[in-house]
């Protein structure tokens, strides 16, 4: 039996039954059926109001706190200023993902890659940019021309054919892109060869066993299983990817933190305008958490027999049982009888 519940003890199999209409029937008709009553956790309501308590105090030192400035936070949380920054920032967040992920899946493929060549080159790329800051790389690129004032095609110890200077073509903007996005490969490399790695080997089996080739089989057979395994940790590189832009400021990109620290610069009110910034994060995370739970969602049909209910599908379910409750509540039947009539 279950140890959240309790009942009231069975009579035993062998033991007789009280003669029917005996002062005992009544008795053994009421104890023939155990009443289960569940057991009351008074440790967990109590933590939870204490949570609750704790939460509420926090909430109630935010909100009645004159030093956020929640007047100022309002007049600027929808300037253009901020919106532009706020554009740059998703922008520079999709931009830098898709190709991560493009660069990852080429990296993941070659570490997987029966040629040593390609297996050596892969894993010292992911050696070296996973070893580096993200910080040092940015700046890295940023002084790329003290390194090579000219970028060159040609033939190697041979005549050029395009020669272009590095201070003309790499711009604070693009510097961004470049080292967030090796950056970001090398990860997305990783994340790419674990869930292929998770995917059993008999399915590559039955594959080659039907004749199909090996690029077939990895975009066909391996890719769409391996996604079950990728896409929960895609999805939270893609909310620290979001995140991490904000690092891009060192290099004077306009992203949303940038645009903000422009404003309270000449306002002097660092306060609200860091809680501009804070609060965007947010919301844009959120949406994006949202979405990554309707892509596993998608992804795990042909791992569960059953989908979990949506978070609306739950909010229907309650409705639901509230709405009956309250039928029950107001049925006619449900009033008390009057004068004691039962």
């Amino acid at each position: 039996m279950p140890p959240d519940v309790t009942s009231a003890p069975i009579p035993s199999a062998g033991a007789a039954p009280p003669p029917a209409g005996g002062p005992l029937a009544a008795e053994h008709a009421g104890s023939a059926t155990p009443s289960i009553v569940p057991r009351r956790h008074f440790g967990r309501w109590a933590t939870a109001a204490v949570a609750l308590l704790v939460f509420a105090m926090v909430l109630n030192s935010v909100v009645r706190n004159d030093a956020f400035q929640w007047g100022v936070v309002g007049d600027y949380f929808t300037t253009s200023a901020v919106l532009d920054g706020l554009l740059l920032t998703l922008w520079l967040t999709a931009v830098v993902m898709v190709l991560g992920f493009l660069l990852g899946t080429v990296l993941a493929v070659m570490r997987l890659s029966a040629n040593p060549v390609l297996r050596t080159l892969s894993w010292g790329f992911v050696w070296v940019f996973r070893s580096t800051p993200l910080l040092v790389q940015l700046l890295f690129w940023f002084n790329i021309g003290a390194l090579y004032p000219t970028l060159s095609l040609g033939i190697p110890f041979g005549p050029e054919f395009l020669s272009v200077k590095t201070v003309n073509l790499l711009g604070p903007t693009l510097t961004a892109v470049i080292g967030l996005t090796l950056h970001e490969s090398a990860y997305a490399a990783e994340v790419v060869r674990g869930g292929i790695l998770s995917v059993e080997s008999g399915q590559t089996e039955a594959a080659q066993a039907l004749g199909l080739s090996k690029r077939r089989t990895l975009r066909r057979i391996v890719i769409p299983q391996a996604m079950r395994s990728i896409v929960p940790t895609a999805g939270n590189m893609l909310i620290g990817t979001l995140k991490g832009t904000s690092i891009v400021s060192v290099l004077a990109v306009h992203d949303l933190l940038y645009s903000a620290q422009l404003i309270y610069n000449q306002t002097y009110q660092v306060i609200p305008l860091l809680m501009v910034a804070t609060l965007w994060y947010i919301a844009v995370t959120s949406v994006l958490s949202a979405g990554q739970y309707y892509v596993e969602r998608h992804y795990a049909r042909g791992n569960s027999r059953a989908l979990p209910p949506t978070p609306l599908q739950r909010v229907r379910v309650h409705l639901g049982s509230v709405r009956r409750w309250l039928r029950k509540v107001t049925a006619p039947d449900a009033r008390p009888a009057v004068g004691g009539e039962r």
